[in-house]
């Protein structure tokens, strides 16, 4: 298996929103509720700064994907956000590195100078292992900052990467 993270197509779509609403579904690391359907799927993975997947380069399965964008606008808007979807039958694979390490490069190339994750929940413990081995930064706590799905509130870590 050769996984390889390039810029998302419009035939990659499918897998992107079901790999997307899998996580969504699961309730314990995005924000958001709504899931996806092919049209706010297109319009969400569009209107991103830079959306990629990771493929295998020789079955052409996507087994996961990012979205990078502003993390705000005017005077902040030279820091990104990026937000990080593996299927769950590739967990494990490291194919969550492959897509930060991408998005570190991407955001440098699109001329930002920090990516920043606003609400890394605490519990994630593989993904904060990945973003403190790569150089990302924690700023700090906040308490009870991400409702699960089950209703209980977890702490979140903001942390930031210098580009």
């Amino acid at each position: 298996m050769e996984i390889r993270v390039r810029k998302y197509r419009a035939d990659d779509l499918p897998a992107m929103i079901r790999i997307w609403n899998e996580v969504v579904e699961e309730g314990i690391a995005f924000p958001q509720e709504e899931l996806l359907d092919m049209t706010s799927g297109a319009a969400f993975f569009g209107s991103q700064s830079y959306s990629a997947v990771a493929e295998d380069g020789d079955s052409g399965t996507i087994y996961g994907l990012y979205i990078l964008h502003p993390n705000n606008v005017g005077r902040c808007g030279h820091i990104s956000n990026a937000s990080y979807a593996v299927s769950s039958e590739s967990r494990g694979l490291h194919i969550g590195e492959k897509l930060v390490k991408d998005s570190l490069v991407q955001g440098k190339r699109l001329g930002f100078g920090v990516l920043q994750f606003n609400a890394v929940v605490a519990t994630n413990i593989h993904a904060r292992h990945l973003y403190e081995r790569l150089g990302f930064v924690q700023l700090g706590v906040i308490p009870g900052g991400f409702r699960m799905k089950d209703g209980r509130y977890e702490d979140i870590c903001p942390y930031y990467h210098v580009l």
